[in-house]
């Protein structure tokens, strides 16, 4: 049998009609891909609140000790944030202080302000926020191994439905117990409740649109969920009603089974051809298209010769050779630095002089200058030097901030850097999941990928624990920050350039790719571009969104 091309109009019955040829029968970008993009952006909204909302939550007020049990005799000398240098006939010494005034932003209380989470119990917002992380590592792995059991669409109902629990359950926490256990609900959610519904997009989106549809979802929607966040709180006067405003929204995603189809190509891979052909049906439908019936059978007769087609490749084999094993240990090494450092810098919100709230807001405007950067820059320049270069100006700007606290610059100086850094790693983040894309072999990219990525979800446990560091030292979270970044930027180097070469299909390929590349050889300087660079950027480009 033969293939049909893209660009085929007529059908013979020996013909192949795949995935994107039956898309394109159906309408690759009319009415339902704009409908499709609204929800996805909708999924945008809600995952942003979910994900920044517990900043939020655990948001610190300034505060001052106004009561530490005097006892008879007893004169106060200094008071301090969490006790009061106190003088009485034994001496002076400092006394643990029992009541605290808050000061909130915008008169807004947080559960850090109710449960006077502050002082010696200054840890447990940490705690609280790192246990998140743990749940959305092990929620990646478990609702991305159940996707290929019962499906995207019903992982992305299952997952927001987790988030609604998450939250909810963590109104009820009255102990510290209590309140790990729901964050960590509330984290299993993370990435599912986006990702699946990216691919389910994606998928119903011709080749040509998906680069763009997609990235446009993202920065516009992602950005302005970011913006409203810290307003919707503030909004609320309290966590309470703020962690309800977050979750209940999510309740609204049982409706998707009405509005958004099964991914196709897993309803090709378990042998269910016949209900694929009716989501492609329904697409035509509404884009008032008409599917000849003898696309439809080519589509089936693809399903019968393809669907059994598999790869006995696991993701091990990525280490069994030096060269691929180095590629592989960089990507997640990076992957490592641009998700704790991404997570990092966008809660870095404290101790710059004005509102956490007003900071987030300025610092998460980037994000849609930060994608559309992406789309403008990213095929001209290379991967190489666009991830080197993003990673070094934002640890660059992080080392400033920190020799900047010593010296206490200008609060507005301050505020510009950290507005500068955080586009940075932004920038780095959401080119970051490509350059592994292009890079890992087409016969393990799935596995490969997903292992980087969840590589890089692990490690965000340790993103409240560097910010916790400035209770011991002030610029130490930029210092640390900032060091991590230069190593990145430098790491990034000893990774091949992917555009305008032909990107490695097996392990061999894999293997010698890029290997008589030069330290400092960027793809600016090259012509002739790839044509499988090309089709991969154009048909599997992924970037993230947290």
């Amino acid at each position: 049998m033969s293939a049909v091309n893209s660009g085929d109009k007529n059908c013979k019955d020996d013909d192949l009609v795949d995935v994107d040829v039956m898309l394109e029968h159906a309408g690759g970008f009319g009415k339902y891909q704009y409908i499709l993009m609204g929800l996805f952006g909708f999924i945008n909204v809600i995952s942003g609140f979910h994900y920044f909302g517990q900043s939020f939550i655990f948001t610190i007020p300034s505060y001052h000790c106004v009561e530490t049990n005097p006892q008879n005799g007893e004169e106060e000398l200094e008071v301090f944030s969490c006790s009061t240098r106190v003088d009485n006939t034994s001496g002076v010494f400092e006394k643990p202080c029992t009541k605290w005034a808050f000061n909130g932003s915008y008169g807004y209380i947080s559960l850090t302000e109710e449960l006077e989470l502050i002082c010696e119990n200054s840890w447990k917002p940490a705690l609280g926020q790192s246990v998140f992380f743990i749940g959305s590592v092990f929620g990646s792995l478990a609702f991305g191994a159940l996707a290929d059991h019962i499906g995207r669409l019903h992982v992305l109902v299952a997952s927001n439905m987790f988030a609604f629990l998450g939250n909810l359950t963590t109104l009820l926490s009255s102990n510290l117990i209590l309140l790990c256990l729901s964050r960590f609900l509330a984290g299993l959610a993370t990435d599912a409740n986006f990702v699946m519904m990216y691919i389910i997009v994606m998928e119903y989106m011709k080749p040509s649109m998906r680069t763009i549809g997609l990235n446009l979802c993202i920065g516009v929607f992602y950005c302005l969920s970011c913006v409203m966040v810290p307003w919707v709180a503030v909004w609320s006067g309290n966590w309470r009603i703020f962690l309800i405003a977050v979750a209940v929204p999510h309740i609204l995603v049982l409706l998707f089974y009405f509005l958004v189809p099964e991914s196709a190509q897993w309803l090709l891979s378990v042998k269910k051809t016949d209900e694929a052909v009716e989501c492609f049906r329904r697409v035509a439908k509404i884009n008032k298209k008409q599917l000849d019936e003898k696309i439809v059978e080519g589509f089936k007769n693809y399903a019968k010769e393809n669907v059994n087609s598999t790869c006995n490749e696991n993701l091990f084999v990525l280490f069994k050779t030096p060269k691929l094993r180095k590629k592989t240990l960089i990507l997640i090494f990076k992957s490592m630095v641009v998700c704790l450092c991404y997570d990092a810098i966008s809660r870095d919100v404290n101790g710059f002089g004005y509102s956490s709230f007003l900071i987030f807001s300025l610092t998460s405007i980037t994000i849609l200058p930060g994608c559309l950067f992406i789309l403008l820059v990213q095929d001209r320049v290379g991967r190489k030097a666009l991830s080197s270069t993003s990673l070094l100006i934002s640890g660059i700007f992080c080392l400033i901030i920190a020799i900047f606290q010593v010296n206490s610059i200008s609060t507005i100086t301050l505020s510009i850097f950290m507005i500068i850094s955080r586009f940075a790693i932004i920038v780095a983040y959401n080119s970051s999941t490509q350059y592994a894309v292009e890079l890992i072999p087409t016969v393990v990219r799935g596995q490969g990928v997903s292992a980087i990525h969840v590589s890089g979800y692990m490690v965000t446990f340790f993103s409240p624990q560097i910010l916790y560091l400035a209770n011991y030292w002030k610029p130490l979270p930029e210092l640390v920050l900032g060091c991590l970044l230069m190593m990145g930027s430098v790491a990034c180097l000893f990774l091949p350039e992917t555009l305008y070469r032909t990107l490695p299909v097996t392990l061999e390929d894999g293997e010698n790719f890029g290997e008589d590349e030069k330290l400092f050889e960027f793809a600016w300087a090259r012509k002739n571009l790839s044509e499988s660079t090309y089709i991969l950027t154009t048909i599997t480009t992924t970037p993230n969104k947290y």
